[in-house]
């Protein structure tokens, strides 16, 4: 693996921390959509270079297309745990 691909794999990783971290916390949950869409781009492009790349370089897509697959099922779940805090639950009628 050349250094130019480690240094550009490390200065990204360090960058993602730095922009996630400053984001609150009250927005994690309406900007999940966007990041799963993003992540879902991620997986692909991961499947064409592990398809494309030499033996080195396939490790690598193995594990950006793991921990993208990650993030799109925990996205989703989140996503949809929110959505049913917000369903109407079916008053139960009083009898008495």
């Amino acid at each position: 693996m050349s250094p130019t691909i480690l240094i550009f794999l490390v200065v990204c990783a360090m960058l993602g921390y730095r922009v996630i971290s400053a984001v609150p916390s009250l927005l994690h949950t309406p900007l999940m959509s966007g990041m799963n869409a993003l992540s879902g781009i991620t997986v692909l492009g991961s499947i064409a270079i592990y398809a494309a790349a030499p033996p080195g370089i396939r490790s690598l897509a193995a594990a950006a297309l793991i921990l993208a697959m990650i993030n799109v099922v925990g996205g989703f779940w989140v996503t949809e745990r929110m959505l049913r805090m917000f369903k109407h639950k079916e008053k139960q009628e009083v009898k008495g």
